[in-house]
């Protein structure tokens, strides 16, 4: 017998058929799994946390001040952020520049580290990050006497140390070598820096960067956002 539409009476419509293909899809579509998802989400906070290694390694690092040594410059507990790209290129995990493309200029503030001492096998000086103002420039011939710098034989006005004691160490005069600078710390008499170091000179590559902004800092709110001079 024919159905009114023409079709074997009982069979089917297509839409019929599209219908129960349509739910049987739905039958046998597997859930999401959930280990998928937990691996897709491992995945992406894996990819987030290894780009932000690298920009702390090669970009910009933040650091704290922990002594008066570059009062008045920077203060116990400013909290900084170091361009890890003004001198050169380092890789994570490794302490010194893979290459260096520019020299620092005499007045910047870098952070840096120091060969190990070996007369001090229990401390690991490499890993003790410092921070002073570049001073001596490769060439340069530097001498302090009292609460005077003379470099080149001429007296340098810094605007920025401060002789709470009118000056307890005399030094030099030094010639920088080649491919090293003297460092020295703003609060002049309050500093361990090139003058009390076994070798007063710092290679250029162990220099991790210039530090160039205050972003917090517990001293005064008002020195949040100051760029470092």
């Amino acid at each position: 017998m024919k159905g009114y539409n023409g079709m074997t009476a009982g069979a089917p419509g297509r839409g019929d058929t599209n219908q129960e293909r349509k739910a049987e899809w739905q039958r046998n579509a597997a859930p999401p799994s959930q280990w998928g998802e937990f691996f897709s989400l491992a995945r992406s906070i894996a990819i987030f946390l290894g780009i932000a290694f690298m920009l702390r390694a090669s970009v910009v690092e933040a650091f704290k001040i922990p002594s008066s040594s570059m009062e008045p410059t920077l203060q116990i507990g400013d909290h900084i952020l170091v361009n890890k790209l003004s001198y050169g290129f380092r890789l994570p995990l490794v302490k010194e520049s893979l290459k260096v493309f520019r020299e620092p200029h005499r007045g910047d503030v870098v952070v840096f580290t120091l060969p190990d001492d070996s007369s001090t096998p229990e401390i690991d000086e490499s890993d003790t990050n410092i921070i002073k103002r570049v001073m001596g420039l490769p060439g340069d011939l530097v001498e302090l006497r009292g609460m005077n710098l003379y470099i080149n034989g001429k007296l340098f006005q810094d605007s920025h140390a401060i002789w709470l004691e009118s000056g307890r160490r005399d030094f030099g005069p030094v010639v920088v070598p080649q491919g090293k600078v003297l460092l020295l710390g703003d609060n002049r008499d309050y500093s361990k820096d090139s003058r009390y170091w076994n070798d007063p000179f710092l290679d250029i590559y162990r220099i991790k960067g210039k530090a160039f902004f205050i972003y917090w800092s517990w001293h005064s709110f008002r020195r949040i956002f100051n760029v470092i001079d």
